[in-house]
């Protein structure tokens, strides 16, 4: 089997990851996705070695995508129901050219293979040496962005639960504002709309990497999700659970008005 494919090719967790081939579900569901490609764990773990046949082909395939680009790991059983990895993979955002994406591949295995990783793992009960995968994507250029739960993480009441604030979701998955939160009936009821405080927005520089734009004052506690978005959200976490099942936790983007699906895992158990 080819070792760098299209998302919609991701079939075997095995080889490519769980997230991955949670995206490569989504693709063929018809879930909007921004585009991009899956590498299996060996051919990681070949640029991480440094190999060049491996690193040619990687950087062969990601020139089909827009520039900049989302870099994230794919670990074989990463983002299940019993351990999420947040935080302990290493995710690069604003990768800004395919020729220095096998540096940023290689920083995504060592990441999974970190002393606080594998303390982690050994945490889950998860004792054999990770395979991991990678997920290349454009990345978005969102207005706003966040998380969002298909059933109540906490009660497993059947309402969406969303964070949302300005900017990439990584100010909200990182804890660096407090984000505005909304619960929605899967009728599309508004249940609650609670303001934040957003005081930065995290955007992409032009040269690679990301910085912390500060909000206008108007914009710190103003709501950043209106009915559009949340409507938007409801069918998508519908059409989430039809794909995937129930309970599931989901990333998203709207960026030029459209709403995209980065991620969906199912919720880990408290």
């Amino acid at each position: 089997m080819n070792g760098v494919v299209p998302l919609a090719e991701a079939r075997d967790d095995a080889i490519f990851g769980s997230k991955a081939v949670g995206l490569g579900e989504a693709a063929r569901g018809g879930l909007p996705l921004p585009p991009g490609i899956a590498l299996a764990g060996d051919v990681v773990e070949a640029v991480a070695s440094g190999e060049e046949d491996a690193i040619e082909q990687v950087i062969g395939a990601a020139r089909s995508l827009a520039v900049p680009l989302a870099v994230r790991s794919s670990a074989v059983d990463e983002d299940g129901a019993d351990a999420s990895f947040a935080g302990q993979h290493l995710t690069l955002l604003n990768v800004p050219s395919v020729d220095v994406l096998d540096d940023a591949v290689r920083d995504i295995w060592w990441s999974a293979n970190s002393d606080s990783a594998i303390t982690y793992r050994q945490k889950v009960g998860l004792f054999h040496r990770p395979s991991v995968g990678v997920v290349v994507q454009s990345l978005l250029d969102p207005e706003t962005a966040g998380v969002m739960f298909t059933r109540n993480p906490m009660t497993g009441a059947e309402e969406r639960m969303i964070e949302a604030s300005w900017g990439l979701g990584e100010a909200v998955v990182a804890g660096q504002v407090i984000p505005d939160g909304f619960r929605i009936a899967p009728s599309g009821e508004v249940l609650e709309r609670r303001p934040g405080y957003k005081k930065i927005a995290i955007r992409s520089l032009p040269e690679g990497g990301t910085f912390e734009e500060q909000v206008a004052a108007e914009r710190v506690e103003a709501l950043c999700l209106g009915d559009r978005e949340l409507a938007a959200l409801n069918r998508l976490a519908s059409r989430c659970e039809e794909v995937y099942g129930p309970a599931r936790d989901i990333e998203f983007a709207f960026a030029g008005g459209e709403l995209y699906l980065l991620q969906c895992r199912a919720v880990t158990r408290f």
